[in-house]
């Protein structure tokens, strides 16, 4: 697997993705992003890659694999957050489960061996019986969008057996950085980020002793390479195994834009899982990777990227007052992967 060099990303123009395409580009691959880019980070992909800006369960998205016969694909396109998810199963599926099978299906048709998938291990386990999770551990999703990450891994297991695909679903947990969106409602590092920049106060679901495994987004890029170029199959967590309280990560922000004011807390969504971190020591068998990246680092850089970018909807955002509460596609509340 180490000489593929023709990769198909999808959601290649999205937070993880362009940091992942940046890398492969950098590394001589030759690269097409299939985006609708409706989720886009607002980054521009490097010069020299193709986008097909399509949905993923369109003709045009099926055409584009067959017409640029990847070597491998990096599935990363997805509906994230937990909330959406159980307000909407149904679309949810649409995107998470349907539109992985369409994009297996192309993989197979075009000839391509290698599937590497973005999942969740976050999502996927539940309440977990052992912390760190290992991969062995029996999946049991509190949430839409953990089940249909689940269900995608077994079609993911199907294709392999009876088409002979060679594919991987990469576990991520709580993945931050670099252009991650902050307007939505997943992301706690972003979307606190973002309110604390336009002068609101973090708000934070739930008590903020909820634990999470956060994986700083330039070493999530480094896994995706590694299992590009890896014949791994099955399921790899990709994390840092050690769990961080929400309460610490808000904040380690609030000291990096020196905020003195105080944190709301509003109810914690239904489906979240209560803690979590994963056990990584797969990963560093199979990929011979780790997450290298401490969380005050990252955060600190992660909050320095956000304070340098000039974008619209801060400065919309910076006219609400000081603890206004967002639109519910605006800056939603800390805590809501």
């Amino acid at each position: 697997m180490g000489a593929v060099k023709r990769v198909l990303v999808t959601g290649g123009a999205g937070f993880i993705g362009v940091h992942t395409v940046a890398r492969l580009h950098a590394e001589g691959f030759t690269v097409l992003v299939v985006d609708d880019l409706r989720h886009a980070s607002g980054a521009p992909l490097p010069a020299g890659v193709e986008l097909e800006a399509a949905d993923l369960n369109s003709a045009a998205a099926a055409r584009a694999v067959q017409r640029f016969r990847p070597e491998a694909i990096l599935h990363l396109a997805a509906q994230g957050g937990v909330s959406r998810s159980v307000r909407d199963p149904a679309g949810d599926a649409q995107v998470n489960v349907m539109g992985t099978v369409m994009l297996l299906k192309a993989s197979a048709d075009a000839g391509c061996r290698r599937f590497v998938f973005a999942s969740s291990g976050g999502a996927i386990y539940g309440r977990a019986s052992r912390l760190p999770t290992p991969e062995r551990i029996t999946p049991r999703p509190l949430s839409p969008y953990g089940a249909a990450k689940l269900a995608a891994e077994g079609y993911l297991g199907m294709f392999g057996r009876t088409f002979g695909l060679r594919t991987l679903a990469l576990r991520y947990s709580n993945v931050y950085g670099p252009f991650q969106d902050g307007t939505g409602e997943a992301g706690v590092v972003a979307i606190t980020c973002e309110r604390l920049l336009s002068g609101r106060a973090p708000v934070i679901r739930g008590d903020g002793n909820q634990t999470r495994d956060f994986v700083f987004v330039a070493d999530v890029a480094d896994a995706n390479l590694r299992a590009l170029r890896s014949r791994a199959t099955g399921a790899i967590n990709i994390g840092t195994g050690v769990a961080s309280s929400v309460r610490t990560v808000v904040d380690e922000l609030a000291a990096a834009a020196a905020y003195l004011g105080p944190t709301d807390f509003v109810d914690g969504p239904p489906g979240e899982v209560r803690d979590t971190a994963l056990d990584t020591r797969r990963a560093a068998k199979l990929l011979e990777w780790r997450a290298p990246t401490q969380l005050r680092y990252g955060l600190r850089q992660t909050f320095t990227s956000f304070r340098e970018r000039v974008r619209p909807a801060t400065t919309a955002a910076s006219a609400a007052p000081a603890g206004a509460e967002a639109r519910p596609d605006r800056g939603s509340p800390a805590g809501s992967e």
